[in-house]
C-alpha cells in the first residue's frame, strides 16, 4: 500500500540534489512495506534551512542547533483514527545543509544520505528510537534491511549513529 507523502522545501532553500516526491514516496512506500503496513497512511516532509531547523530543534528538543531530521509522530485519538480513511504518521523536517554537509564529511552519495534521513524519519514516526542500546539494536538492523532494498549501502558500517549539528 502506498503512503501518501507531501513534500514541502521551504523557500529559503536552494541546496542541489534535494529528494523529489517520488523519492520521498519510494522511501516511505518501503518503511511501509517492511513493517507489513497495509493501512493507508500519510506522512509531511518539510524540507527546512538552518535557521528553521535551528529554531525547531530548540523549541522542540531544547538544543540549540540544527540537526538532520525532526520527527514529530501524529497523536490523534484512536476514535478519531478509526473514522480516518487514512492514517497521519506525522511529519518530518529534514534540513537540507546539515544532510549535505553530513553526506560529504561522511563520503556518502547525497542521494543515499537523504534516502536515510526519510527512512531514519518514518520509523521515529512509527515508534523506533535508537537512544538506548536495545532500542537502537532493534531500530539500526530494519534501517539497514530497508535501505538495502532501496540500494543504500550500510550506513553504519564506519559510524554509530549521530546527530548532525551545525554549532551556532
Amino acid at each position: 500500500m502506498a503512503a501518501n507523502v507531501w513534500l514541502d522545501i521551504d523557500d529559503d532553500v536552494s541546496a542541489a540534489g534535494l529528494p523529489t516526491q517520488a523519492d520521498c514516496q519510494r522511501s516511505i512506500d518501503a518503511v511501509l512495506a517492511a513493517l507489513s503496513i497495509t493501512q493507508p497512511c500519510s506522512v509531511d516532509i518539510r524540507v527546512v534551512g538552518i535557521n528553521e531547523g535551528r529554531a525547531l530543534n530548540a523549541q522542540y528538543r531544547d538544543k540549540d542547533y540544527a540537526t538532520n531530521v525532526l520527527s514529530f509522530a501524529a497523536e490523534l485519538p484512536e476514535a478519531l483514527l478509526a473514522e480516518l480513511d487514512e492514517r497521519p504518521l506525522g511529519d518530518l523536517a529534514i534540513c537540507a545543509e546539515v544532510v549535505t554537509r553530513e553526506a560529504d564529511e561522511q563520503g556518502k552519495a547525497l542521494a543515499a544520505h537523504w534516502t536515510h534521513m526519510i527512512v531514519h524519519g518514518a520509523l521515529h514516526l512509527l515508534g523506533y528510537d535508537h537512544i538506548a542500546p536495545e532500542d537502537a539494536a532493534r531500530m539500526e538492523p530494519l534501517e539497514r534491511e530497508i535501505l538495502s532494498a532501496l540500494g543504500v549501502d550500510n550506513p553504519y558500517d564506519d559510524e554509530t549513529l549521530e546527530e548532525g549539528n551545525i554549532a551556532p
